[in-house]
């Protein structure tokens, strides 16, 4: 199900399915960029509500939700920050109308969850994780992560290849192999490891998962690699791409591996092509990567290639 790519005049909702914004300055802020580049903009009706570490209760969530989708003016829908929440709403989702109204949806962290229920239960292929408005472009937009937004979210050929910095897309393991063509899944680590065995896991066979996280414990980040490795999904992906799991660093003074150790310890042998360092999710110079998309990955000297080779949006 692809939507229509953007163009400057069209409506775009801002909700948040999952924790409140920080800061109402952070919403504002975030309107008045996209106003600048001639977009109109619509807030979810209950985005400043809150409920404890959620922005209000699961029904209210579900409604900005629903209500966005259901809305013929809006042509995207943003999340304004992650946190915690998307996956209490999945089973009262309505997937038929999802199908019916598909549309751009914006999102990282938390939106993991969101993101693999909507693609599965509705087929929904213009989804993108991405920077998110109330924590990544309300002040102060990273000029590289802005260009990769508007380059994904406007254009109606494919994307083409992701531009990397020096150090980045390492080949960790199987540092030579042919060219490979996969859909790309995952995202959070943690957020991911919470679907697993549920009804909205789509299966790793045959995709490149993604993985990222951010200010997670090395052991945690140990135990949803140990979880994943155990259940068979890293042997299985034809493809592992890691992002930069910054401050997942160790207390001072505990005993502890590093995230590079963990890193080694369950891909440095693994036969599969793993690639590392990529700049998506937690990161302020981030890429906005198409969920579900065919991306052509490619290896030379020991360094990787990623290119999206379809067309996401009409």
């Amino acid at each position: 199900m692809k939507a229509k790519a953007l163009r400057p005049g069209d409506v775009l909702s801002l909700i948040a399915p999952a924790s409140a914004p920080i800061a109402e300055e952070r919403v504002t802020k975030a309107v008045q960029y996209f106003e600048s580049l001639g977009y109109r903009v619509t807030l979810g009706k209950h985005i400043f509500e809150r409920r404890g570490y959620l922005a209000g209760t699961d029904r209210q969530r579900l409604d900005d939700l629903h209500s966005a989708f259901r809305d013929p003016k809006i042509r995207a829908i943003f999340f304004i920050r992650g946190g915690y929440g998307s996956i209490r709403l999945l089973p009262e989702i309505d997937y038929d109308l999802v199908r019916a109204h598909p549309k751009i949806l914006v999102g990282y962290s938390d939106a993991t969850a969101l993101f693999h229920a909507l693609y599965k239960r509705s087929g929904l292929s213009s989804q993108f994780f991405g920077p998110m408005p109330g924590v990544d472009i309300w002040n102060g937009f990273d000029p590289f992560a802005e260009n990769c937004f508007w380059r994904a979210l406007t254009s109606t050929i494919p994307i083409g290849e992701f531009p990397m910095d020096e150090g980045e897309g390492i080949v960790l393991a199987k540092k030579k192999f042919e060219p490979i063509s996969a859909r790309l899944i995952g995202g959070n680590l943690t957020v991911f490891s919470s679907i697993c065995g549920t009804p909205y896991m789509l299966p790793a066979q045959g995709k490149a998962l993604m993985f990222e996280d951010i200010d997670e414990k090395p052991y945690r980040v140990d135990r949803y690699f140990a979880q994943l490795r155990a259940i068979g999904m890293l042997e299985s992906a034809s493809a592992i791409l890691l992002g930069q799991f910054n401050g997942c660093e160790a207390d001072p003074d505990a005993a502890s591996l590093t995230i590079d150790e963990i890193i080694k310890d369950y891909f440095g042998k693994l036969n599969t092509p793993v690639i590392a360092n990529l700049p998506f999710g937690h990161v302020r110079r981030q890429w906005t990567l198409p969920f579900g998309a065919r991306a052509e990955i490619t290896s030379l000297r020991g360094r990787a290639s990623i290119s999206i080779v379809e067309q996401v949006l009409q």
